[in-house]
């Protein structure tokens, strides 16, 4: 039966190949199981996803525009680290230059992103054609940014006080942002770095990734409502993203238009770059599921969640990670794939359900 042994020996050399690879400081990882088994074509299926967004990382060139929110320590990141951990390239730049750019939309252009709006937007009917008509002025201004800096995420947030035409730009880019992220290049405001990487990453994997906080916690129903103002990413919205005028914006100088969704229901995955100063970047991850529940209607991203470990124990175990308090929100439990990324980059992972 020697022919028989050998032709079934595929595992000896493993440990062999393992052995030599840790010796040589050399990370592996291993599929264990048949040619014909789903789950390998699965597990090494997830490992190509990993090894694409890590090459779409090293690749990304992310945009920072404006300055960091006063008082928000737990958001504010070593860029040098973003960089060398990541691979990722970062450009400064000014809300100035958006400023200049939308003086020169055309008319024609407006009127073509009014109608992109409305098309992609369920926009309301208390909405003025004169604030659409600045949201579209931007939206076009921003794509040009987009392009003339070759940028694939952005990161931004200017209180806007003081210069009118900066205050005008920056109260009507919520539309703008959103379609952006919606096409695979994710816009994060309060110029939230670490989880703009967060959104790039759950986009990456097909997730979508949209900008989430904590609201409330629903403890007889064991659910979290999370949810964010500004950018919202409408291509996992439970239904057409409603677009709604606000007389006053919390946290920066004017108003105008924002948009208003839920992710959709059934599985999702919360992801947060975590940084801190003992062992720099880290991704935090949990599964869970949106599920219906009353949204508030002011004008945010709104949903509820449910986890295996309910309302308080997430919040428990997902605070005693030190995570800032944003994190990014993908439809489908994509944990696994998250866990592989993390060992292709050499950073720890925690996964807290």
């Amino acid at each position: 039966m020697t022919g028989e042994w050998l032709a079934f020996c595929a595992a000896c050399p493993v440990p062999e190949i393992a052995n030599v690879l840790s010796r040589a400081g050399i990370a592996f990882h291993q599929v264990t199981g048949v040619l014909r088994d789903d789950a390998v074509w699965a597990e090494i299926g997830g490992w190509i996803a990993a090894a694409r967004v890590k090459k779409a990382l090293s690749e990304n060139r992310l945009g920072l525009m404006g300055h960091y929110y006063s008082g928000m320590l737990d958001i504010q990141s070593d860029l040098t680290q973003v960089s060398i951990t990541f691979g990722s390239h970062i450009e400064h730049l000014e809300v100035d230059e958006l400023s200049a750019s939308r003086i020169g939309v055309s008319e024609d252009q407006i009127a073509g992103r009014i109608e992109d709006f409305r098309n992609c937007f369920d926009v309301q009917s208390d909405c003025l054609l004169e604030e659409l008509a600045r949201a579209a002025r931007t939206s076009v201004a921003l794509d040009q940014l987009i392009a003339t800096h070759d940028l694939h995420s952005l990161a931004y947030y200017s209180m806007g006080r003081g210069v009118a035409a900066n205050e005008d730009t920056m109260s009507s880019i919520i539309l703008g942002t959103s379609l952006l992220t919606a096409r695979g290049i994710p816009v994060a405001g309060e110029y939230e770095v670490k989880n703009v990487l967060a959104m790039k990453i759950m986009d990456c994997l097909g997730a979508g990734g949209s900008f989430t906080e904590y609201y409330a916690l629903d403890l007889k129903a064991g659910t979290v409502l999370m949810g964010h103002d500004g950018p919202g990413h409408i291509a996992i919205a439970e239904s057409k993203t409603k677009v709604r005028p606000l007389a006053v914006y919390h946290g920066k100088v004017g108003h105008g238009l924002s948009v208003e969704m839920s992710v959709k229901h059934g599985p999702v995955t919360l992801l947060s770059v975590v940084e801190d100063a003992g062992r720099g970047f880290k991704l935090l991850a949990a599964e869970g599921e949106s599920v219906p529940g009353e949204v508030l209607r002011i004008g945010n991203t709104n949903s509820h969640y449910r986890f295996s470990i309910g309302a308080k124990g997430f919040v428990e175990a997902w605070n005693a990670q030190g995570p800032a308090h944003h994190c990014a929100v993908g439809v489908g439990h994509v944990a696994g794939n998250l866990s592989k990324l993390a060992r292709l980059m050499e950073i720890p992972f925690v996964q807290i359900c």
